[in-house]
């Protein structure tokens, strides 16, 4: 009895198979874990809604969010241990300048974040006004530091008319402190927490005096020789997440609860800092970066000492795999 209801079914299955419309074969998706250079925040609500509206899948991408430092990131791409890393445009200049085969391929915000915050009451009005004035600075490294050397350039200062000190990523409570009188940070990050504390802020930011390069998405050059369809799938899904956060912040929020830890959906200061992240992220054609602005961040970084030898801005980017 047995045997004939297995028969049965099986004849039954055959049948059914024979009749049923042919299904496409999947393909699996391409797994690419992603360096992000910093913790999990609501300003990358474009990547996790690029994720969980299936932007991503749609391309056949795989995103697994890898949290570690910026420098890391380009270290793993320039090495083809990973295919791409959001990065900071300096860190792109820096890399080429070291040999590494990577190239910067969509631009994810179009204004550079970095800014130097006073207090209302400082008194610091004008980037003149800062002369003579206590500066703290996280430290003598990343894009905070390369900012505020491009800031003094920009206003004809030089380091010496300040007391810069580094004062690690304590900005906020210097500030309300008076251990220092300004401080370098992000536009979306440091005068938002103290304006929410009942400390009024100045703020220059960096923009405002000079066009450079901010974050973006970075490829080992081989990927995009080999397999300029991913490169496309990438950039695709992430200016789908950026549009999509800039026409409803509100469902942003909602859907960046779901990958940051302890995140509300209606918390005022995250939400505060996702509406300037939205200002960053405006402006210009999507994901394109210009070869001005690259000249203008090399420019600052020579003039660092931290690169040596200029060198032609059309290799630290490309705007060919745009939509």
């Amino acid at each position: 009895m047995l045997k004939k209801s297995l028969f049965l079914f099986a004849a039954l299955l055959l049948t059914a198979c024979a009749q049923a419309p042919a299904v496409a074969p999947t393909t699996a998706a391409t797994k690419v874990r992603l360096p992000m250079g910093y913790v999990a925040n609501v300003q990358y609500a474009p990547y996790y809604i690029a994720v969980d509206r299936g932007y991503f899948a749609a391309e056949g991408i795989e995103i697994e969010f890898d949290y570690k430092f910026e420098t890391d990131g380009v270290k793993l791409v320039g090495a083809g241990e990973l295919p791409f890393a959001v990065v900071s445009g300096e860190q792109v200049v820096l890399a080429r300048s070291q040999g590494l085969p990577v190239k910067y391929i969509a631009q994810w915000y179009k204004k550079f974040p970095i800014a130097i915050i006073s207090l209302e009451k400082s008194g610091i009005k004008t980037p003149q006004d800062l002369k003579g004035k206590k500066v703290g600075l996280p430290g003598l490294f990343g894009a905070t530091y390369v900012g505020w050397e491009a800031f003094l350039k920009a206003n004809n200062l030089k380091d010496g008319d300040m007391q810069a000190q580094e004062i690690g990523f304590t900005q906020v409570a210097a500030l309300q402190t008076g251990k220092v009188d300004a401080v370098v940070g992000y536009t979306n990050n440091e005068p938002i927490v103290l304006a929410q504390n009942g400390f009024p802020v100045n703020v220059f930011a960096v923009s405002d005096a000079v066009d450079m390069v901010a974050n973006g998405l970075l490829a080992n050059e081989k990927v995009l020789k080999d397999n300029p369809k991913l490169a496309r799938g990438m950039i695709s899904a992430l200016l789908k997440g950026v549009a999509d956060t800039i026409k409803d912040p509100d469902a942003a929020m909602k859907i960046s609860a779901k990958y940051v830890e302890g995140l509300k959906a209606d918390d005022p200061i995250q939400k505060a800092v996702l509406v300037k992240t939205i200002e960053a992220m405006q402006g210009g054609k999507p994901g394109e970066s210009t070869a001005a602005a690259w000249g203008n961040t090399q420019d600052a970084l020579l003039a660092m000492g931290w690169v040596k030898t200029k060198m032609d801005v059309n290799t630290f980017f490309t705007n060919e795999f745009l939509p």
